[in-house]
């Protein structure tokens, strides 16, 4: 049985469908389907309920079928909690996912930790996970990863100078703080540091300050949302000559949508393998499980699969991977099961957790990706 609540039914919070099996491993989630974040949750969302009715069709987890109950909090940080503590004290779940953002992430975590039940996130900052935290794990790399693979690829080319336009919403915020924490080992120097707020429409003046700035030769954009599309825009606007690097919370076709195809020629950022699918080797470890995600979630809903939702289906793999190999749906035993996890292939990369490190992502999972004609393709 599956339980879906949304915006239309938070005030009553009544479950749609039968009353739970008997036998049923119950798991809960929050997530962004609508909001200023939907662009995120909304495929998440979607995954999660394909793949719980995916599961259920092939005899569940060891007969038992997954029940999820999952709350829309629209990106809103108190409603995330409220949920959180919802999920775990009526619903009686044995594990979270969701976090859309990382402000939603960090009220769902502090919930989880206190009750000792696992939560995978599925926002980027790596405060999520770093410091690691009993209970809490998360699929999309950091922030901080991101900013080293921009800084790898602007080394390769011999970029010494650049300027900065970040968001100042949290993820911006703190990918800003990350790259200005990495760049030095790259012997790259911030000349030019620029934010923006989320409802920011225009971004000229800021981009106009970087543009004279002496000795810029590329311009770095943390940021997620509407933010770095209208960066993108003014910046074609303004016919800035430098290469453009966004990030990783940008990774979909919606972004290519948003800022114009013409104005998104030419930029680059790390994105996953999701993007670039067709592109994939035949004996690339990520194969078949990019093309039986895209090939189910776009038959199920008639969209193009993103970024976002996959790091909702490797949430979901993750999860229902670690309960079969505990051979028990008990928080503690599931968490543990987590931790262990090793060399497992999702969407965004190949997982390997530790008591350590509770991502399981290297470098390597990111592939440098450049917009070229509408299209993502691989930079060599």
């Amino acid at each position: 049985m599956q339980k879906t609540l949304t915006t239309t039914a938070l005030a009553t919070a009544l479950a749609l469908g039968a009353t739970a099996a008997s036998a049923e491993i119950r798991i809960g989630a929050s997530v962004s389907a609508t909001g200023p974040a939907a662009f995120l949750g909304d495929p998440e969302a979607k995954t999660l309920e394909m793949l719980v009715e995916q599961i259920n069709e092939q005899g569940g987890i060891d007969g038992e079928e997954i029940a999820l109950t999952l709350y829309d909090d629209g990106g809103d940080p108190n409603k995330a909690r409220t949920f959180a503590t919802r999920l775990i004290e009526d619903d009686e779940v044995v594990a979270i996912i969701g976090g859309s953002t990382t402000g939603t992430s960090m009220s769902i975590l502090s919930v989880a930790e206190d009750n000792e039940v696992p939560f995978i996130s599925l926002a980027g900052a790596i405060e999520i996970i770093d410091p690691v935290k009993p209970f809490t794990f998360k699929t999309p790399h950091t922030d901080r990863m991101a900013c080293q693979k921009i800084f790898e690829d602007m080394q390769k080319q011999g970029i010494t100078t650049i300027g900065m336009i970040s968001g100042t919403d949290g993820f911006g915020a703190s990918m800003q703080a990350q790259c200005k924490d990495v760049v030095g080992e790259y012997g790259i120097t911030v000349a030019a540091d620029e934010t923006y707020n989320p409802t920011d429409a225009d971004m000229t003046t800021q981009l106009t300050k970087i543009r004279n700035t002496q000795g810029v030769q590329a311009v770095l954009n943390p940021g997620f949302g509407q933010g770095p599309s209208i960066v993108t825009r003014n910046y074609r606007q303004l016919a800035i000559d430098l290469p453009l690097y966004q990030s990783h919370g940008v990774a979909s076709d919606g972004f290519i949508e948003l800022a114009g195809a013409e104005a998104a020629e030419g930029v680059r950022l790390p994105g996953t393998a999701l993007l670039i699918a067709d592109q994939l080797g035949a004996d690339d470890p990520q194969k078949p499980v990019v093309d039986a995600y895209k090939t189910a979630f776009e038959e199920k809903t008639g969209t193009p699969v993103g970024t976002f939702g996959g790091y909702a289906n490797d949430a979901f793999l993750i999860l229902t991977d670690a309960i079969k190999r505990a051979g028990s749906a008990e928080p503690q035993a599931i968490r543990d099961a987590i931790e262990a996890t090793s060399g497992l292939a999702g969407t965004t990369g190949i997982y390997t957790m530790s008591p350590e490190n509770h991502l399981g992502l290297d470098l390597s999972a990111f592939r440098m990706l450049q917009i070229k004609g509408g299209e993502w393709t691989v930079v060599e």
